[in-house]
């Protein structure tokens, strides 16, 4: 396993990150398909023996279960100090006033709610899930802060958002003095990379650490364009990610799968090597519901693409409505 800072810090992380959407309880949350916590184990233990340091979850994944089974594994199979662990705040966790947003109030209580779920008395990445057009961004910043300066949060990060958005953001933190953010999880694979226009020349110019969520498109970059899976019969979030551009989005999924043929290997790996060689990412956010998954995505790390290969499967590409941001 490769490891480097994150962004702008000294801080270690691996070159992959396990997304832990996909541990849950079933019956709790939106995704029916989530792994309970026993067959969770085994891969989240497949990820600490393969050198996966980061482990990325949110307090909304399947209403608060995520962080809850993730916390419990991890403290017993992993030494504090030398893992990663991130989540996220902005979701609705309770219905009725200040149950959702990014306004002090939420923050403060969620930040408490999640390390209470995770079993730990701090975060390494405390990120905001998406942009809050509710609440002032510096009421957001400066709660941010405190719950940096408190020892709660180690660092900050941010997810989906346009760019003069997340610069907004870096300039009011630098302008008071507060704590900036230090990352960036974005929507980026062969099949969505509108965030090649703005936020990743942001995030280079600015030193900030990249980590794409769904860097195989919600698997639809493994597999044939018809074939569904159980997953992607009940995404609904997913559906809506890639259906205005089909036509040639499958055309890009058949010139991955030639490469891949080619070389020899899976298609994840041809799809995930691109991620990982696109500045200035950090580290992608790979979803594991098997094992070949998490052996797909260290594989992926050998695989160096030519830049004939690159131009190949980049080739189809159309502009693709900005999506993910909500």
């Amino acid at each position: 396993m490769d490891y480097v800072k994150l962004g702008n810090t000294g801080m270690d992380v691996s070159r992959l990150c396990l997304g832990c959407m996909s541990f849950g309880v079933p019956e709790r949350g939106a995704h029916s398909w989530v792994l309970n916590e026993n067959e969770s184990i085994p891969l989240i233990k497949k990820a600490l023996e393969s050198g996966i340091n980061f482990f990325d979850t949110a307090n909304v994944y399947s209403d608060g279960t995520s962080e809850e089974i993730v916390g419990r594994i991890l403290k017993e199979h992993a030494i504090r100090d030398e893992i990663v662990i991130a989540t996220k705040v902005h979701g609705r966790m309770h219905e009725g006033p200040n149950g959702a947003g990014l306004s002090r109030k939420a923050i403060m209580a969620e930040m408490d709610n999640s390390l209470k779920r995770l079993g730990t008395d701090y975060v390494d990445l405390y990120q905001i899930h998406r942009w809050d057009y509710q609440t002032p961004i510096e009421e957001t910043m400066e709660a941010l802060h405190d719950v940096v300066k408190s020892g709660k949060a180690r660092y900050i990060g941010a997810s989906s958002m346009f760019a003069w958005q997340f610069l907004k953001a870096l300039h009011i933190a630098e302008r008071n003095g507060w704590t900036r953010f230090i990352s960036m999880q974005n929507h980026l694979n062969l099949l969505y990379r509108e965030e090649e226009r703005e936020m990743l020349p942001l995030c280079k110019e600015e030193k900030i650490g990249v980590i794409p969520w769904s860097p195989l498109a919600r698997g639809k970059l493994t597999r044939d364009w018809a074939e569904e899976t159980a997953r992607s019969e009940t995404d609904e979030f997913g559906k809506k990610l890639y259906a205005a551009t089909d036509e040639a989005d499958r055309k890009v999924v058949e010139r991955v799968a030639e490469v891949a043929e080619k070389r020899g290997v899976p298609r994840a790996q041809i799809a995930l090597a691109w991620v990982l060689q696109k500045e200035p990412v950090s580290a992608p956010i790979i979803g594991a519901t098997k094992m070949h998954h998490l052996e797909d995505a260290v594989a992926a790390l050998s695989i160096k693409l030519t830049p004939e290969e690159i131009s190949y499967m980049e080739a189809p590409y159309v502009p693709h409505p900005v999506l993910g941001f909500n």
